[in-house]
């Protein structure tokens, strides 16, 4: 067993971690529930994995402060590190489900041509963008455990984490496209009164935790440039709040509008025929603007 300043540079204050790992079990478990309430898509149980993961982090932390091994402090390092990586995922994946199902209710004619607005190549581009960094930065903690490699798995990490902000940046761009091109919409979740409201309220989902996750990668950043001992890396507070915190708020964020009520199965179709759906359920129709089409001139509601 070593001494936990050994390998943060820092004794780690008791209390904090065990509170946040009893947060992040919270959120997982009330995710799963916002996931299945919803009847949203299987991918958004991405965030309760995410949350749990986090969790895991934060006790592997715990087990830090009373037995410090190379083995424990990894796990910490790699379960605090990578998890949030999978909520650009969400994003990315959110973003390409509403281009794809806008696509659907469009003409051909008024379909987006440009290759960045088709819905495999959003999802798969930035999909693969995630994983690539996400290896980067698992292959660089790894590496960490070995002494002699430390500047090795430095550069790893940080090449990892540029890669990360580069596709951030991209993202950015093309959500602020979409969001302002009246020919992609989004359908009403139950306190939306008008697609218009819907889609400022998903896409405010989207920009701001990504946002958040940009802002926590180059905290990352800063501290892997100073490396070991540095001011940034020897100073825990600076973890809790450039870390836990963005991440604790992005998950705020994601439960405050939670995007599996815009994805319900039964609220897109090919034809999208208003009225259609099991018992009192109706479909919401999405509306688009008056320049394109009127799918729906009525605004209807559904149960939640």
């Amino acid at each position: 067993m070593t001494s936990p300043e050994y390998y943060f540079s820092y004794k780690p204050v008791n209390i904090a971690p065990e509170v946040v790992a009893v947060i992040f079990l919270t959120i997982a478990v009330l995710t799963t529930i916002q996931a299945f309430k919803s009847r949203g898509p299987k991918w958004l149980l991405v965030l309760p994995v995410t949350a749990f993961c986090e969790a895991v982090g934060y006790a592997f932390r715990v087990v830090c402060i009373y037995w410090t091994t190379l083995g424990t402090f990894t796990a910490t390092s790699l379960f605090l590190l990578l998890p949030p990586n999978a909520l650009a995922l969400t994003n990315y994946k959110t973003l390409g489900e509403i281009v794809r199902r806008s696509r659907v209710l469009l003409p051909d004619h008024q379909k987006p041509k440009v290759f960045w607005l088709k819905p495999r190549f959003l999802t798969w581009f930035f999909f693969t963008s995630d994983v690539f960094s996400f290896l980067l930065q698992g292959i660089g903690v790894g590496i960490s455990t070995q002494d002699d490699k430390r500047d090795l798995a430095k550069y790893t990490v940080l090449a990892g984490l540029y890669v990360q902000l580069f596709f951030f940046a991209v993202f950015l761009v093309i959500t602020m496209y979409v969001l302002v091109d009246k020919r992609f919409v989004v359908a009403c979740g139950p306190r939306d009164v008008s697609p218009r409201q819907a889609k400022r309220r998903l896409f405010w989902v989207i920009i701001a935790t990504t946002i958040l996750l940009y802002i926590r990668s180059i905290y990352r950043v800063a501290e892997f440039v100073g490396g070991y001992g540095s001011k940034i890396y020897g100073t825990e507070w600076l973890f809790y709040l450039f870390d836990t915190v963005l991440v604790l708020i992005s998950f705020a964020v994601y439960m405050q509008s939670f995007i599996g009520y815009h994805f319900r199965s039964h609220m897109y179709n090919d034809t999208v025929v208003p009225g259609t759906g099991a018992g009192n359920t109706k479909l919401h129709a999405y509306q688009i603007s008056a320049e394109y089409t009127e799918l729906n001139q009525n605004q209807q509601s559904y149960h939640a």
